[in-house]
């Protein structure tokens, strides 16, 4: 019928009305909903659903308005910085092209053809992308120890101010956490009293341990100091049956289960204190026995 696009099985239906059922022209394209004229055209081969599938076109059917400046300007820009975002390239356009009136040559219609610019040239030609390989972890199996600064609310200790860090440690499984308030600073005494703090809290030991590298600790340390701490803290985890690890020097992503949780456990004390109403507190010891870090276990 007039108006109609004719589609594919419409002219395989008229076909086989015309072939195995015998009908005419007129009953055939009357059955089917076409007209005659559509009816021959199927018939002799020249209709548009006989045409084998059209070849995926792979040029532009009109030229872009930045075709230009993309060439000259912005994929040199590109290749001297990787880096750089379509929207950076897009706002660079709009301060330096401007008309005869001040008002910017490239407009906001723009844009999304230079996201896809941009997507392109980065994927043939920009930076390889890290290879992540997602982690499998085990019950039992892993835990981390790490040290962090406590800066989100200041504590003191009788109207003075309390400097010190915090001892974190995490199981990798099931986000078990335990906190100690280390006042003496990053070291191998305070990483032992943590981490013997953390086991008899939690009633047991995982099969592997791991901490940073203990730059801080073995900061200005000689060789042979520095070999009597390393083997200190692999006697202490083999005593506990655990098998002794550390991150590559520079690479905190090996400790990312202990480390991304830093932030969420130093809000949540931030937190607490808000509600207390006071961040002074009598002793050390009851900063240590206060509810949000004794009852983290």
């Amino acid at each position: 019928m007039g108006g109609k696009y004719i589609n594919k099985s419409q002219a395989n239906l008229y076909m086989n009305l015309r072939k195995n059922n015998k009908l005419t022209q007129e009953s055939a394209a009357a059955k089917t909903d076409i007209s005659v004229r559509s009816g021959y055209t199927i018939e002799s081969g020249k209709h548009h659903t006989s045409k084998s599938n059209p070849r995926i076109r792979n040029y532009k059917t009109r030229k872009s308005p930045i075709d230009e400046v993309w060439k000259t300007k912005l994929r040199p820009m590109l290749v001297l910085n990787p880096g750089l975002q379509a929207k950076t390239l897009f706002i660079y356009l709009q301060k330096n092209y401007l008309d005869e009136d001040g008002k910017p040559i490239y407009t906001k219609a723009i844009e999304r053809t230079l996201q896809r610019k941009v997507a392109r040239w980065q994927a043939l030609n920009g930076r390889p992308k890290d290879i992540m390989f997602p982690q499998i972890h085990i019950p039992g199996q892993q835990a981390l120890s790490d040290f962090t600064h406590f800066k989100n609310a200041e504590i003191t200790i009788n109207d003075k101010s309390f400097k010190h860090m915090l001892y974190h440690f995490r199981l990798v499984y099931s986000k078990w956490s335990f906190i100690k308030v280390i006042s003496s600073g990053e070291s191998m005494q305070a990483l032992s009293e943590g981490l013997q703090d953390a086991l008899f809290c939690l009633g047991g030991a995982p099969k592997e341990h791991r901490t940073d590298s203990l730059s801080a600790a073995f900061k200005n340390l000689s060789q042979n100091n520095i070999d009597d701490l390393t083997n200190s803290y692999k006697e202490l985890c083999e005593y506990y049956n655990m098998e002794p690890t550390r991150n590559n020097k520079g690479q905190k992503h090996e400790n990312g289960s202990v480390e991304s949780a830093h932030g969420h456990i130093k809000n949540r004390i931030a937190q607490e204190l808000i509600l207390r109403g006071s961040n002074d507190f009598t002793s050390v010891r009851d900063y240590e026995n206060w509810g949000p870090l004794y009852y983290i276990c």
